[in-house]
C-alpha cells in the first residue's frame, strides 16, 4: 500500500500529516496566507483525484463538494488549523 492511500485511510493520521506539514512549512518561513492557499489546492486536487477511503473523508468530501471557492477556503483555513493542533 503506497504512503498516500495509507495516509488518506485513516483521517487521524491524515490530521497528524497535515500537522507534520503545515509545521515544515512554518520552519520554511511560508506564510499562514500561504499555507492556506496551498491547503486550498490540496483540497481541490484531493476532491478531483481521490475516492475517500473512510466516512470522516467522505463527509469531508461531500462538504466541500457543496462549498463554493470560499467556502472552500474556509475550510482549507479550518484543516490547517486543525492540522496545527495535531502536529
Amino acid at each position: 500500500m503506497s504512503t498516500e492511500k495509507t495516509v488518506l485511510s485513516s483521517f487521524d493520521t491524515w490530521k497528524k500529516f497535515l500537522g507534520d506539514r503545515v509545521q515544515q512549512a512554518e520552519k520554511m518561513g511560508m506564510s499562514e496566507e500561504t499555507i492556506n492557499k496551498l491547503a486550498y489546492e490540496i483540497g481541490d486536487f484531493l476532491d478531483e483525484k481521490v475516492d475517500p477511503a473512510n466516512h470522516s473523508n467522505r463527509a469531508l468530501k461531500e462538504i466541500w463538494d457543496v462549498g463554493d471557492a470560499e467556502e472552500r477556503r474556509t475550510i482549507a483555513r479550518l484543516m490547517v488549523k486543525l492540522a496545527k493542533q495535531n502536529a
